[in-house]
């Protein structure tokens, strides 16, 4: 049975590797995929393994989150971004909260990226609904910027909890888990 809320509704995923689908055994185990084929959603996958939210000039042009906004396909009608995982074990720099005027440079650390992220995604998708998903066991830090620049702009955070991973990703019954966490948010 599909939920009114979903059904038709295009949502376009921004991540890493888990957003990707990475440790799973194929494309339709991914949280994004269970969303589709569950509530009959029209899902777009823009997850790139190894990504960061801050940009890192280690990592090809193109790579962080805020570099791969307007790729994405302009009419979703709501938004989910998967951040921070890899911010948190790369140790990107954490910055200091500021929301406007930024620069690459600023932007090379969490908060300042984080809030350019989301800027941008209010600007290109005015009429969409955001959400921002929090892995569960990051540094403390990177939480606490979430949801201070979560609830900057009013985006719904959702802390995970409970997630099975094998190697830092999860697994099946993880993405399960993933998949059935955002439901909750998104249909209440």
């Amino acid at each position: 049975v599909f939920s009114m809320e979903l059904k038709g509704k295009k949502i376009n995923f921004l991540g890493d590797s888990i957003t990707y689908g990475h440790g799973t055994s194929s494309p339709d185990k991914r949280f994004s995929d269970l969303i589709a084929k569950n509530e009959g959603a029209v899902v777009r996958n823009y997850g790139i393994n190894g990504t960061t939210v801050a940009f890192d000039p280690t990592k090809a042009v193109g790579q962080s989150f805020c570099e791969r906004v307007s790729s994405m396909d302009p009419d979703a009608d709501i938004i989910v971004i998967f951040g921070g995982t890899n911010d948190a074990s790369a140790r990107s720099p954490i910055g200091e909260y500021q929301y406007s005027d930024w620069t690459k440079e600023d932007c090379k650390s969490f908060r300042p990226a984080l809030a350019c992220l989301f800027d941008m995604l209010m600007k290109r998708y005015p009429d969409a609904k955001i959400y921002s998903i929090l892995n569960s066991e990051l540094r403390e830090e990177i939480n606490e910027s979430c949801r201070v620049v979560c609830g900057h702009y009013g985006i719904q955070l959702i802390e995970l909890h409970d997630i099975e991973k094998q190697n830092g990703h999860p697994s099946v019954k993880g993405m399960k888990s993933i998949c059935d966490q955002l439901l909750e948010a998104i249909v209440d």
